[in-house]
């Protein structure tokens, strides 16, 4: 029981610093190419939405090894 909270915590904490990262070099990339805005936000919903299923999946693994 332990050992999947460790699982599902970490999973989460990961998403999360893998999404801010995401959005730093959006933002950052934004400010720099102002013209390329839409690209650079397009690249960076889709970034986020394959951490997020990582981050998903890797909770789900922790549940089932319960």
């Amino acid at each position: 029981m332990v050992i999947s909270s460790i699982g599902i915590g970490l999973a989460v904490i990961g998403a999360g610093i893998g999404i801010g990262l995401v959005g730093k070099g959006a933002c950052e990339g934004m400010a720099r190419q102002p013209e390329n805005s839409g690209k650079i936000q397009t690249a960076m919903i889709l970034a986020a939405a394959l951490i997020e299923g990582a981050a998903l999946f890797g909770v789900i693994m922790a549940f089932l090894a319960k």
